[in-house]
């Protein structure tokens, strides 16, 4: 089923093998372009607004929901079965659920697992996440694919009810669904950050010693296994909230020259809207001090550096999507959760833009692209120790091949010079320029095979 740009669409019927089976009372999924998707409550009863997108994880989804970087967004799974395990107090990555809301197929009768404390409804409920199931999953998946991630509204019991009691009409629901914020242009690092400092200490065989390193890593909607990854392999890690100055991060680190950096982490929102962020980066910088990125932190070093950044039509969400890693040519399975990219040149080694300024960040190369559609999936500072990527390395939940980064990370900080990239990676390269050339028509020319790629993964 193909449909124009905003038009309106309702769910076809569901063959006999999908079709719902009785779980409890009506509700609706609503969005913007007046597409009402039917089914039934599920957790929290009530109304959740968002931004809807879908994930492509096939497990996890204890991880998704506690992700801070899905905050004010309703998540729609493609895995059609969903709550087999039910939840436990080890898998979550932060102190709460963060999704508005959530949307599966088929929810699980019972958990069945040997570590699950108690069910994924009933946590759920227990939260105040409103959510749906019994929807046909693969339509509203192929229907977002086609016209891009929208506002969305999740309707049941009190919610679907006017002042009166009676029972909304969708044009109102419609009309409730519009009048929500955008994605584009939200500032939201700062609602999802800690409100207080803390430090994790060396762990694992590195437990009680003293550290190999001290990191300041800067909570933009930081996920509890990524200073784990650090402390694993001997490093402090200091985290602070995302209100915090230049000032606040030299003085946690140590000033016997011992190995040291600045760690950005994973958040939501716009990252032309992180104008804090992106002065305190580039203050990181200036000094010299070794940073690593992942996710929003990866599209923060990119407008630091002075590329754009962009909205991507469905974004990329999942742990199944594949990267090249370029400095090693080596291709790696990754969790994704981004709905922007940095802008910059893929296939040349370009100067940073903000050296036009006046700052002094040298050459930049794309260093991971994302195969499914060639979206800048890294950046690697040739001048300066500074590297991201735009991917979920502490792999909770997901696949494990790129836990190596942290390790590039610690010897960057050792070594306090920038990641050695092979000559023969750079002279594969097209050649140096010192402009930005946006790609933006090059991932939009590609997306029908992003399309295509993610077809396996819808289930």
């Amino acid at each position: 089923m193909t449909h124009s740009n905003l038009e309106p669409a309702t769910a076809p019927p569901k063959p006999a093998h999908c079709a719902a089976r009785p779980f409890g009372d009506p509700a609706v999924l609503v969005l913007e372009d007046g597409t009402v998707v039917p089914g039934h409550a599920y957790g929290a009863q009530g109304t959740a607004f968002g931004e809807i997108v879908f994930s492509t994880g096939m497990t996890g989804y204890q991880e998704t929901l506690t992700d801070p970087s899905y905050h004010r967004q309703i998540v729609v799974m493609t895995a059609p079965h969903i709550g087999n395990t039910g939840v436990n107090d080890e898998d979550p990555e932060s102190g709460r659920i963060w999704v508005s809301g959530w949307v599966v197929r088929d929810r699980a009768r019972r958990s069945s697992n040997w570590r699950a404390d108690r069910t994924l409804d009933a946590e759920l409920e227990a939260q105040g996440i409103v959510s749906i199931c019994d929807v046909d999953t693969r339509f509203l998946t192929r229907h977002l694919r086609e016209l891009g991630v929208m506002r969305a509204g999740i309707f049941s019991g009190e919610g679907l009810l006017d002042e009166k009691g009676r029972r909304h009409i969708n044009d109102d629901l419609v009309a409730h669904v519009k009048a929500q914020p955008l994605m584009a242009g939200a500032d939201l690092a700062r609602e999802v950050s800690t409100d207080t400092a803390y430090t994790v200490e060396p762990a694992g065989d590195f437990a009680g010693k003293q550290p190999l390193a001290t990191v300041v890593a800067v909570d933009l909607g930081i996920k509890a296994m990524t200073p784990h990854r650090l402390a694993e392999r001997g490093v402090r890690v200091h985290v602070v909230p995302q209100r915090s100055t230049i000032d606040d991060i030299t003085a946690l680190l140590p000033a016997d020259g011992s190995p040291s950096g600045v760690f950005f982490s994973n958040g939501p929102g716009d990252p032309s809207a992180a104008t804090h962020e992106v002065t305190l980066l580039r203050a990181v910088l200036d000094a010299g001090i070794p940073f690593f990125g992942i996710c929003f932190g990866n599209q923060l070093l990119g407008r630091a550096l002075g590329y754009g950044t962009y909205k991507l039509a469905y974004g990329h969400r999942g742990i199944n999507q594949p990267v090249q890693d370029r400095t090693t040519g080596k291709v790696e399975v990754t969790a994704h959760n981004h709905g922007f990219a940095v802008d910059a040149p893929v296939d040349a080694v370009s100067v940073a833009p903000a050296d036009r300024d006046g700052h002094q960040y040298g050459r930049v190369i794309v260093s991971h692209v994302g195969l499914n559609d060639r979206v800048v999936e890294g950046l690697t500072c040739l001048d300066i120790p500074a590297f991201s990527v735009q991917y979920h390395p502490e792999a909770a939940a997901g696949p494990h091949d790129s836990t190596y980064l942290f390790d590039r990370f610690v010897d960057m900080m050792t070594a306090r010079r920038p990641v050695t990239v092979p000559g023969a990676v750079l002279a594969s390269l097209t050649g140096e320029t010192s402009t930005t050339t946006s790609t933006t028509a090059a991932h939009a020319t590609d997306s029908a095979a992003a399309a295509s790629a993610q077809e396996g993964s819808v289930a």
